[in-house]
């Protein structure tokens, strides 16, 4: 919201003894270089204009991390009972004093309240300035990084500071120090005009899922939304259009869900959902161009198969921008400012939020400050506090960069980013928040581990308690040394569970093709949770929220065990998938109709 007239606070505060003037210039973030791929272009425009989120600390998060753990747990008597907006928002605000000592700050270099823009919370400030503003506040100097490899162009500092007096009022400002690319986590497999042939050499029409029933033997070449229903035991189950159940699809970078191609898919796949449409949601700027050239295979994915699962659930498709394009004489037009901050504080300042949400992006997490991570998972948590079920993909990458074992030596990407380049494997972010449910990938009946399937150990978050015996199970698991010193096996682990991720039918820019990743999987396992919602929400219970306590501690047992297949990268095998929870495959993938008992009996 736009600040109004000057507030006493602020007032209060110009007229108080906060003296910056003399005050030590202190280091507040800082890098050792730019992340492998990225190098110094040249110095930035002085007048290019830069939009700054400048995060202030949440001084209450500990306590709405408590009422997320409560309201979570099945076992808990306030298990269901969500806060509201204003609680959630009393929770995530900034101390009083700090707003009055940030505005202070902001004044002293010109900035006045017209030029302030306040989360909801009031826990994010954001401003546009140039360049050289910029450098003079941070006491730093921008350049222009280019990635060798993409050709993609950002403005970047690798280290800022601020007036000590601002440490404690201030978490940090972005983007400075955060190189993250944040990509789609999907491969398209065979861009052709048609999808592999069904192979007519199988003997039966049908064969034998994980729940026991039958299943079009096709649906082993490829996935429909008819063969997911088959394969999670779903088939007869009817959502309703009108008890408040909403289904949530993000993208970001410039992706469109080409509506054309998405009526299409409904004729092909789900002839019921023809002619009906999402609500459509732009934030910071954030398009869904209808021409076909435009179409993003990601978001047609995500659309096609979220809404096509799940009709006639309501459906909303978000579109988050990011920084406005750089000029083209010096710069590529790339979207560079992170997306997940725009996100958050837009669906965080709504009055209704969709009950489940599917996020296929992601990026390698030491690409991320730790500072940036920490504020953006927290954000998360008070999703789920809210009673909103935040689904990520888990990666494409295995264990780290996907590189098994190559012909060649590669200079693979498995190294910190710290100027050490320690060996190590790269776990993913958002996957490793332990706030959101991350979905990893299977392959073929009987499912396999996809061998692309993400999956490690976070760096940052430490593991959860409620996954303490599930994980320490399978690191028992593990031979001695085991990967030693390439993996942090205190760290959150993910993924938590899977679904089937490769030859999912979309439809592109008029076409059928195959596409695989677990960006398949993300929006899939998001859809039987929207089921399950629909089912909660018609029997007059609250929505799932925040599920993995309900998954760690009793709904692993309505999840099909996915017990072979590895996740190779970093030049290692990865990790394998056994019986029980695992790094590759998580708890497994959904059995609907038992996890729809599980949920109408709590």
């Amino acid at each position: 919201m736009r600040l109004a007239l000057l507030s006493l606070p602020f007032v209060a505060a110009l007229a108080s003894a906060i003296h910056f003037e003399g005050c030590l210039q202190k280091v507040k973030e800082s890098i050792h270089g730019p992340p492998s791929g990225w190098y110094k272009h040249g110095p930035a425009p002085k007048h290019r204009m830069l939009e700054l989120k400048i995060a202030l600390p949440q001084p209450k998060f500990l306590e709405l991390e408590q009422h997320l753990w409560e309201v979570s747990d099945p076992n808990h008597a306030r298990y269901g009972a969500h806060l509201s907006k204003q609680e959630t928002e009393a929770l995530m605000a900034p101390h009083p004093e700090t707003l009055d000592v940030v505005r202070k700050w902001l004044a002293l270099h010109g900035l006045v309240e017209e030029d302030i823009t306040l989360s909801s919370a009031n826990d994010w400030v954001t401003i546009r300035v140039p360049v050289g503003l910029a450098e003079d506040m941070l006491t730093t100097d921008y350049h222009v990084y280019k990635h060798a490899q993409t050709g993609e162009s950002i403005i970047r500092t690798t280290s800022y500071s601020l007036p000590e007096i601002l440490h404690d009022h201030i978490d940090f400002i972005q983007p400075t120090t955060m190189f993250a690319r944040f990509k789609a986590l999907k491969s398209t497999l065979h861009w052709t005009n048609h999808v592999q042939p069904v192979n007519s050499s199988l003997s039966s029409p049908t064969i034998t899922g994980p729940a026991g029933n039958q299943v079009d033997a096709s649906c082993n070449n490829t996935i429909t939304v008819s063969c997911l229903r088959q394969l999670y035991n779903a088939v007869d189950y009817n959502t309703s259009a009108t008890n408040g159940n909403v289904l949530g699809i993000t993208a970001y970078l410039n992706e469109s869900a080409n509506n054309m191609d998405l009526q299409q898919f409904y004729q092909l796949q789900n002839p019921s959902a023809y002619g009906s449409n999402y609500t459509f949601v732009s934030i910071n700027g954030g398009g869904n161009n209808q021409s076909y050239e435009a179409a993003g295979v990601e978001a047609n994915l995500d659309t096609q198969f979220g809404f096509g699962l799940t009709w006639p659930t309501p459906g909303t498709f978000y579109s988050t921008g990011g920084e406005p394009p750089f000029e083209p004489d010096l710069l590529t037009n790339t979207d560079t400012n992170e997306p997940y901050s725009y996100w958050l504080e837009y669906v965080l300042s709504q009055d209704t939020i969709p009950q489940s949400i599917s996020t296929s992006y992601g990026d390698d997490e030491q690409t991320v400050p730790l500072s940036y991570a920490t504020r953006v998972c927290n954000g998360m948590a008070a999703l789920g506090a809210l009673g909103v079920s935040v689904i990520f993909a888990s990666g494409d990458g295995g264990v780290g960069d996907g590189v098994a074992y190559p012909d060649e030596p590669l200079e693979h990407q498995c190294y910190s980013n710290n100027g050490l380049k320690t060996p190590m494997l790269l776990p993913m972010f958002p996957a490793s928040c332990p706030y959101v449910t991350t979905v990893g990938g299977t392959v073929n009946i009987p499912e396999t581990a996809a061998n692309f399937s993400g999956g490690g150990f976070s760096n940052y978050f430490p593991r959860p308690s409620y996954q303490d015996d599930a994980v320490l199970a399978y690191l028992a698991t593990l031979a001695p040394g085991t990967y030693e010193g390439l993996y942090n096996s205190t760290g959150r682990a993910y993924p938590d569970v899977s679904s089937q991720a490769v030859n999912f039918l979309v439809i592109y820019q008029g076409q059928e093709i195959p596409v695989g990743g677990t960006s398949c999987a993300a929006p899939t396992f998001t859809a039987f949770v929207s089921m399950l919602n629909d089912a909660r929400l018609s029997a007059g219970k609250s929505a799932l929220g925040f599920l993995n306590p309900f998954l760690y501690s009793v709904g692993y047992t309505a999840l099909n065990d996915i017990t072979e297949g590895r996740n190779p990268g970093c030049q290692t095998e990865g990790f394998n998938a056994t019986v029980g929870w695992d790094p590759v495959t998580g708890y497994g993938t959904p059995n609907f109709e038992k996890l729809k008992d599980l949920v109408l009996a709590m």
